[in-house]
């Protein structure tokens, strides 16, 4: 019952609000919920970055390090070729926030520590330049892992 209630007022909120939204408000709600979908897409695009999210890379500033990832692919217009996702737990635990990243033609490593400047360095130094960052690599993922799926 307390969930109906919930729901209800949620509606009728949703509903003032949209009401009071003009034609250009909703014309730039619109572009913006297209980007952020095509963003989500995946076919065609074959580097991807992955954020661990568990518990303890949440604690460690993994969101911080998500936001961080998609400012510099943005910055570096690679927003719409790059797959950024989240996964759980790597067991990495006191190295988090921890960043797999898989760029074809490369090694797949994992980054440990990465903070917003680390996310940076790596779009630009990896992504970019397509060189490792040696000092920030924790694992190189086994290669059965890799080619299985």
């Amino acid at each position: 019952m307390l969930f109906i209630i919930f729901y209800l007022l949620f509606i009728l909120f949703w509903r003032v609000n949209m009401a009071k939204m003009t034609l250009e408000e909703l014309r730039k709600l619109r572009d913006t919920t297209k980007t952020d979908l095509a963003r989500r897409e995946t076919e065609g695009k074959e580097v991807q970055v992955i954020v661990g999210m568990g518990t303890c890379g949440i604690a460690a500033g993994a969101k911080e390090t998500m936001d961080a990832f998609l400012k510099a692919l943005e910055e570096s217009k690679l927003a719409e070729s790059v797959i950024l996702r989240q996964t759980g737990c790597m067991g990495l635990c006191y190295a988090e926030p921890t960043v797999e990243i898989v760029v074809p033609g490369m090694p797949a490593v994992i980054y440990g520590n990465v903070d917003s400047q680390v996310a940076k360095k790596i779009v630009t130094v990896h992504l970019v330049g397509r060189q490792l960052l040696d000092n920030q690599i924790l694992d190189r993922p086994a290669v059965d892992i890799i080619t299985s799926k």
